[in-house]
């Protein structure tokens, strides 16, 4: 004879808030302990998180469907990390470019373009092969009535944010956006980050970047985050400065918008 599972799950009050979060919130309890179901979800999670962090990234297919899709003929490169034991093993290897890359890019006429594009596969492999190509698809055509000056993009292996201030100087782009697998968490193994700096150069901070983090269908939206990009570029562009010193007002820029809108349809 078997128990239903509602006599031996005790729920959580909280439980409403579910529907608000993918987090693990009010579970409920069987006894003294988790329920088997929440246990095997999260267990589930787990493994796709781990797999998300080893998974290879497949650069060959990400370059020919960024050629078909937008014409680009992308840079395949490679940091000094040589292997993906080595990358999670020395953080450090994953922030400048192997030898060969660095090479490949000084034989080449620098660009001196606006903004140089740099795709890292970084912890999630997964989310770039996932979303970098559609979030390029939107973030093109905002870019178009523009007229930005675009050096030639760049597809890096093992490679962490930093890896793109390297290339972009090499390049000769006064702008750099990074997009790079994040940390994957329980419930966000295909995150990925964007990564805005300008006047890239090596050995440059943190402090002078900004950042639009968990960008993907069940987090940022391809939309939302283009938006917030370029907005973030002109202004880059225009005041000629990025990180600390550049905040996202695009929130106030949308009421201001809607406000105006509003009134003119009162008018």
């Amino acid at each position: 004879m078997s128990i239903p599972d509602d006599d031996i799950v005790t729920p959580n009050p909280w439980q409403a808030l579910r529907r608000y979060t993918d987090a693990r919130v009010a579970l409920g309890r069987s006894g003294v302990s988790q329920p088997t179901a929440p246990q095997l979800a999260f267990q589930l999670a787990h493994a796709q998180a781990r797999d998300a962090v080893h998974r290879a990234l497949d650069h060959a297919a990400l370059a020919q469907s960024l050629h078909t899709a937008l014409g680009w003929s992308c840079l395949q490169l490679h940091s000094a990390a040589a292997s993906r034991q080595v990358y999670l093993q020395r953080p450090d290897l994953g922030r400048s470019l192997s030898e060969p890359s660095r090479q490949l890019l000084r034989e080449r006429t620098p660009a001196a373009g606006d903004l140089a594009i740099v795709i890292a596969d970084g912890l999630s492999a997964l989310a770039i092969e996932q979303h970098a190509l559609p979030f390029l698809q939107v973030l093109a055509a905002r870019l178009a009535p523009d007229d930005w000056t675009l050096a030639p993009p760049a597809i890096v292996r093992q490679g962490r944010v930093a890896v793109g201030d390297e290339i972009a100087q090499l390049l000769g782009a006064r702008m750099v956006v990074v997009l790079i697998g994040e940390r994957p968490g329980l419930s966000s193994p295909d995150s990925m980050g964007l990564y805005l700096s300008w006047a890239p150069r090596v050995g440059m901070s943190d402090a002078g970047r900004n950042c639009i983090s968990n960008v993907r269908p069940a987090g940022q939206g391809y939309d939302e985050a283009a938006y917030r990009l370029h907005y973030l570029l002109t202004q880059a562009r225009q005041r000629q400065l990025s990180g600390v010193a550049l905040k996202d007002e695009t929130a106030g820029a949308a009421l201001a918008a809607e406000a105006a809108q509003r009134n003119f349809l009162l008018d």
